[in-house]
């Protein structure tokens, strides 16, 4: 019986893996090909069967929303792990934004389907102001707590200086936004 109650965590655990292996293969699809991408190119490149995404996202709707909650979760953990590992909180505000430029420079397609009038999407700004913005909130106060960079900046304006930068990426070679971001970044050092 102790086998019994020592298995389901390991395939709880197990689960969430392959749920993560889905949804990471699913948004490197995205970004190679953009969101109409076969949904047998992501079952093989998640080493899944068709039937296993269609079982969890039984819509490509489902699949994007999937795919966009997961990289805000994964933008929102990274955060606390930032600040932790890093050498300045500046540092980790730095580190932090790098990750976000990344989640905006690689919605190849995405904007788009997220601009369409599917239902599933209607709630998706939404949840990504509720989980980014008190991250970036934090990053800020504990950077200005350590005097490393000016006070007066707030979580959105920078998130959103942030993003209108990152529109100019698509295609572009003449346009970095990582060099641009980092202009934005620098300008908030003390």
């Amino acid at each position: 019986m102790a086998e019994t109650g020592s298995e389901t965590p390991r395939k709880r655990a197990d689960a969430r893996r392959n749920a993560e292996t889905l949804l990471d293969a699913a948004a490197a699809a995205f970004i190679a090909s953009g969101v109409n991408v076969p949904v047998r190119d992501i079952a093989a490149q998640a080493g899944v069967g068709v039937g296993t995404i269609y079982r969890h996202y039984p819509t490509r709707a489902d699949l994007i929303v999937g795919v966009y909650r997961h990289q805000v979760e994964a933008c929102a953990a990274a955060g606390p792990e930032l600040l932790a590992t890093s050498a300045t909180p500046y540092e980790a505000l730095r580190g932090w934004i790098d990750l976000f430029v990344d989640f905006l420079v690689t919605k190849h397609g995405l904007a788009e389907a997220l601009q369409s009038d599917d239902s599933a999407f209607q709630t998706l700004h939404a949840y990504f102001i509720e989980r980014l913005v008190p991250v970036c909130e934090h990053l800020l106060a504990v950077a200005v707590e350590a005097g490393e960079i000016r006070s007066d900046v707030r979580a959105f304006e920078l998130m959103r200086g942030v993003g209108n930068l990152c529109v100019g990426a698509g295609g572009n070679a003449d346009y970095d936004a990582r060099h641009m971001v980092a202009l934005l970044i620098a300008g908030l050092g003390r």
